[in-house]
C-alpha cells in the first residue's frame, strides 16, 4: 500500500508523482538507508498506517547501541554522571553490553537531566536538557526504532529534525508554495514554550496508537519523568520534554503530528474556502492562504484546538499579515505602505520582484539574530585578544564559514558582505587593543589578511 499524496509531497510542489531519485532522496530517508532490520520495521509501517507494532525492544541491541554512540558529539558536555564519551569509549563493548542488559532486563534508570541556559533571539533563557550519556545512547537507539515507523506517518510539510531533511529544505518549500500558489496572506505562528508545555499523558496516549510495546512505552516514561537536576536541587517534570535529549525531538514530531499536522490538513480540505499552504519546522510554522478570512477563521480555530492540548500560541509572534504576488500593488492603493515583512528559521522573507518583474520571495539574515551573533562575537573576541595570530584567524575563520553555511542562500549576499565587513572590523580591532602603540592601521590590517586570510561571503545554497 503505497502511502498517500500529502505524506510525500513537498509543499508547494505542484507534482508529487514521478520525482526524480536524486531529488527525492533528500526529502524522506529512503528504506535504503535504514539497517535490514529496521528497514523490515519501515516496509510494516508503510503497510498499513493502524498497525500497531507489540515487539521493538529487541531491536535495541548492543548494535544499535554501538550506532547511537558514534552518533554522540565528541567533546558534548556531561551530564550529572560527568561521564564524557571518550571516558565512556575506553572500554567501549563491555559498558554497552551491560548497558544492553539493564535495558532489556528492566534494570537501567535514567538520571536525571542537567538543567542549563542559553540566551533567545529575544533576549530571554531557552532551557536545555543535558542527559546522562547513557540516557543519550539508549534515547538515540530507541528514536532510531521509532523513526523507521514514524517517518511514514508525518506529513510532507513538517520538517523540523527529521532524517533527510533540513531547514533550508523548509525555507525552500515556502519560497516555492509562496510564488506558485495563491497566496495572498501569510499567517506567521509559534507556540510559547512548547518543549516546556508538552502534556505526558497526552503524548503517551498519542504513542499508544501506533507503539503497543509496552517496554518501550516505559522507557519513555521514565525519560519523561526522571526530572530535571538545576543548581543542585532535582525537580519533577509533569510536562515537557527537555530541549537536548536525543529523543526529545522525536517526541515533539510525534505530539505536533497528532495536534497541529493531521488538524491542519483535515482543516484546509473541508473548512478553508480557497488555498492553503503550511510549513512547519518543530514548533515554529507558517500558513499561507488565499482569503483574509480562511486566516481568521484558521487562527480562532487553532487556539481552540491547541488550548486542548495545554498549548497556547504566542502573541508576540503570531501575526496575520498581507503577503504575495498582489499584496504590494493592494496596499499601494489603500496608502498603506509597503507589504509587511516575516522572520522564519533565521530569515526575513519580503516581497520583491525580479529583473524582468516577475514576484519573488526573497530572504535576508533576520536582523535580531545578526545583532546579537555580532554581540557574541565582541565578548569572545576579548577573551582570546592575547592568543597568536594564527590561532585567532582560525576561530574568525570558522564562525565565518559556519554562517556562510547556513545564511548562504540565494538573494542574501549583501547580509553576507555586512556580516563579513563586520567581522573583519571587529578582528581589526581586537589586534590594536593588544597594545597601546600597535599602530595597526587598515592599511597594515589589510597586508596581515594576506598572510592570515578570512574567508570571502560566498553562496552555498542555490
Amino acid at each position: 500500500m503505497k502511502p498517500s499524496k500529502e505524506t510525500r509531497r513537498v509543499e508547494g510542489s505542484p507534482r508529487p508523482e514521478r520525482i526524480p531519485a536524486e531529488r527525492a532522496q533528500v526529502r524522506t530517508q529512503g528504506r535504503a538507508a535504514w539497517p535490514a532490520h529496521l528497514g523490515r520495521v519501515n516496509e510494516a509501517a508503510r503497510q498499513s498506517r493502524h498497525t500497531q507494532f507489540t515487539a521493538l525492544l529487541h531491536h535495541v541491541d548492543v548494535e544499535a547501541l554501538r550506532r547511537a554512540y558514534a552518533r554522540q558529539r565528541k567533546r558534548a558536555s556531561p551530564g550529572v554522571d560527568g561521564i564524557t564519551v571518550e571516558e565512556y569509549g575506553r572500554d567501549l563493548e563491555v559498558n554497552l553490553r551491560d548497558l544492553c542488559d539493564r535495558v532489556h532486563s528492566g534494570r537501567y534508570r535514567p538520571l536525571p537531566v542537567q538543567r542549563v541556559y542559553i540566551p533567545k533571539p529575544d533576549g530571554g533563557q531557552r532551557p536545555l536538557g543535558v542527559p546522562a550519556l547513557e540516557d543519550k545512547i539508549v534515547q538515540s537507539a530507541v528514536a532510531e526504532v521509532l523513526c523507521a515507523i514514524y517517518e511514514v506517518d508525518f506529513l510532507g510539510f513538517s520538517y523540523g529534525f527529521r532524517p533527510g531533511r533540513s531547514a533550508h529544505q523548509a525555507i525552500d518549500a515556502l519560497q516555492t508554495a509562496m510564488m506558485t500558489q495563491k497566496v495572498n496572506w501569510v499567517l506567521d505562528a509559534d507556540i510559547r514554550s512548547f518543549f516546556d508545555s508538552v502534556d505526558h499523558e497526552w503524548l503517551l496516549r498519542m504513542i499508544l496508537h501506533r507503539i503497543a510495546d509496552r517496554r518501550i512505552v516505559r522507557l519513555i516514561r521514565q525519560w519523561l519523568r526522571a526530572g530535571i537536576l538545576e543548581s543542585g536541587e532535582w525537580k519533577e517534570m509533569k510536562e515537557g520534554t527537555p530541549q537536548g535529549s536525543g529523543i526529545s525531538p522525536l517526541l515533539a514530531n510525534i505530539f505536533l503530528h497528532y495536534v497541529l499536522d493531521l488538524w491542519l490538513q483535515k482543516w484546509r480540505r473541508t473548512e478553508a474556502k480557497g488555498q492553503v499552504i503550511v510549513v512547519r519546522y518543530c514548533d515554529d510554522f507558517v500558513i499561507g492562504f488565499q482569503h483574509k478570512e480562511d486566516g481568521r477563521r484558521l487562527l480562532s480555530c487553532l487556539k481552540e484546538r491547541l488550548a486542548k492540548f495545554g498549548l497556547r500560541l504566542h502573541e508576540d509572534k503570531t501575526r496575520l499579515i498581507e503577503f504575495g504576488r498582489f499584496a504590494k500593488s493592494n496596499r499601494a492603493e489603500r496608502g498603506v505602505g509597503r507589504p509587511q515583512t516575516f522572520d522564519f528559521l533565521g530569515f526575513t522573507h519580503y516581497c520583491s520582484e525580479s529583473r524582468d518583474g516577475r514576484f519573488v520571495v526573497k530572504r535576508k539574515t533576520q536582523r535580531k539574530r545578526l545583532i546579537r551573533r555580532l554581540k557574541e562575537l565582541r565578548i569572545k573576541a576579548r577573551k582570546r585578544m592575547h592568543e597568536p595570530v594564527s590561532q585567532q584567524q582560525g576561530w574568525m575563520s570558522s564562525v565565518l564559514r559556519g554562517h556562510y553555511a547556513y545564511y548562504g542562500i540565494t538573494g542574501n549576499s549583501r547580509a553576507l558582505t555586512s556580516f563579513a565587513y563586520e567581522v573583519n572590523k571587529l578582528w581589526q580591532r581586537t589586534l590594536r587593543r593588544r597594545s597601546q602603540n600597535s599602530g595597526l592601521t587598515w592599511q597594515r590590517y589589510n597586508e596581515l589578511l594576506k598572510l592570515f586570510p578570512l574567508p570571502t561571503p560566498r553562496i552555498t545554497h542555490h
